[in-house]
């Protein structure tokens, strides 16, 4: 991996820092947590996905506590929520096009930097995939959510999937740079926000289980 492949890989999870932040703070805000909460959750799930990386490539200490970059993101997440979230509308929407962009990013990331540690190409989508949702699952518990991974209503998992496993493919043909790496995240966004706005769902564990609670007024908050 070149110097200057290195930089962009880092601005890319920076990035998806970023993405996953805001949507912890919203959730935060959403939650009349106070600044401090909305800090603390903006940490757990931009960095979470990323500490839980790093650990399980053994390369060092993981990102987020060697780069002091990495703490800039949950920062700003919380200060821009604090002074804008009341003028924006207050639903469920803006957090999950944020959680999508994050999903996006972490998964080439996530991908990426677990091919360029010597990882088989099918451990490596499984490590990218585990990165995209790890923190999202974290913010979920903390907060007292139901986690959207095990959510039987949307899609989560499945879009970071696709994005890891176009990721690796690509990589392993040469065909991965810039254009190919916003198609992708854009392929992800794409799926990630459309599975929740069309109700898209996966079979449930046991055949001919009906799923509960999905209503006309569960539908409606959605939108």
């Amino acid at each position: 991996m070149t110097f200057s492949f290195s930089i962009v890989l880092v601005w890319l999870d920076l990035a998806g820092v970023f993405f996953f932040a805001v949507s912890g703070s919203l959730l935060a805000a959403r939650k009349q947590f106070d600044i401090i909460g909305s800090l603390l959750l903006a940490s757990v799930v931009s960095l979470g996905g990323g500490v839980i990386r790093d650990i399980i490539i053994n390369t060092g200490p993981p990102a987020a506590f060697t780069n002091p970059a990495y703490l800039a993101p949950p920062l700003l997440a919380a200060v821009l929520v604090y002074f804008l979230f009341s003028s924006v509308q207050r639903n469920t929407s803006l957090l999950v096009l944020f959680d999508a962009g994050g999903l996006a990013l972490f998964c080439i990331t996530g991908t990426l930097k677990a091919l360029a540690a010597g990882m088989h190409p099918i451990a490596a989508v499984l490590l990218g995939v585990t990165t995209a949702v790890g923190g999202g699952l974290l913010r979920d518990i903390t907060a007292n959510e139901v986690p959207q991974l095990f959510d039987p209503r949307d899609i989560y998992a499945l879009p970071a999937f696709a994005g890891a496993a176009l990721t690796a493919a690509l990589s392993i043909t040469g065909s991965f740079n810039a254009v190919t790496a916003g198609a992708v995240a854009a392929v992800v966004f794409a799926f990630r926000v459309t599975a929740w706005r069309r109700h898209w769902c996966v079979p449930l564990a046991v055949r001919g289980w009906h799923r509960l609670g999905l209503d006309a007024a569960e539908s409606g908050a959605r939108d």
